[in-house]
């Protein structure tokens, strides 16, 4: 378990071979991750600005409290709220990129595709379905938010388990997201994926988890962005070999991880 773990982590570090195979292309796909940066730092910033006034709004129950108590729990309750808007910021982020930048991932992924042999005929879907999975994805990512917001809130440990959820959850989500192309383009339903997802749930979670990390760091969503797409048809492509479907498209017989990548 733990060794499949780490393994979803590396192969995200493996996406990152892409760029010494393919500069150029890569460097295309910074320019959606940077629009899309760009929209929400300018709703973030004030947020975190703000996040004060936020925390002393939802806790006027602590108007009375000692200090330092008081000003310990709408510390924490500011950290609830700022972890919770990372997560739903995560997955618009990679929403708005996906819709924003669907040629030039399309041109990534296929690449992926092409070096690694046998590449899947279909396109792996367009910009209607990057929008209606990016639509998914943002309404999914409000549902962590939530989910952090109210786990946020248990005495004690509340904040590092929310910080824990919501990076864990928003990963897996990610990770979803970014091997739907591949398995878009092999016309997969909805049956094989959650059979091959349940037969690679940590490695999937390693790459996820992983990726929502590196999200977090300041401009880490940008640069990380073009390797994430290659990295995650490296994992779909391990995740057809790992569990092999008796029905629908063969899994690809070339190895998942070409040369030292």
């Amino acid at each position: 378990m733990i060794g499949e773990f780490f393994e979803g982590v590396r192969t995200l570090l493996r996406g990152f071979g892409t760029w010494r195979r393919r500069p150029g292309l890569m460097a295309l796909g910074l320019v959606p991750a940077l629009i899309a940066a760009a929209l929400l730092i300018a709703v973030l910033v004030p947020l975190a600005l703000s996040l004060g006034l936020i925390s002393d709004a939802l806790t006027p129950f602590a108007d009375r409290w000692l200090e330092p108590w008081r000003s310990l729990f709408r510390g924490a309750v500011s950290l609830v709220v700022l972890v919770a808007a990372l997560a739903l910021a995560s997955a618009v982020f990679s929403a708005l990129a996906l819709a924003i930048g669907d040629p030039f991932y399309q041109r990534i992924w296929h690449a992926v595709e092409t070096d690694l042999g046998d590449a899947p005929g279909s396109e792996g879907g367009g910009f209607w379905t990057a929008l209606g999975e990016g639509l998914r994805l943002v309404l999914l990512g409000l549902l962590v938010a939530i989910a952090v917001l109210v786990i946020g809130f248990l005495p004690l440990v509340g904040g590092v388990l929310g910080a824990v959820l919501g990076v864990t959850l928003t990963g897996r989500l990610l990770a979803r997201e970014l091997t739907g192309r591949a398995f878009d383009a092999r016309d997969l339903s909805p049956a094989d994926r959650a059979l091959l997802f349940r037969g690679s749930r940590a490695r999937v979670l390693g790459f996820g988890v992983a990726t929502q990390l590196c999200f977090l760091v300041p401009g880490g969503a940008v640069a990380v962005m073009p390797a994430a797409v290659a990295g995650s048809t490296l994992l779909a492509r391990s995740m057809l070999e790992r569990t092999p479907l008796t029905t629908g498209p063969s899994p690809a017989q070339a190895s998942p991880f070409p040369g030292s990548d």
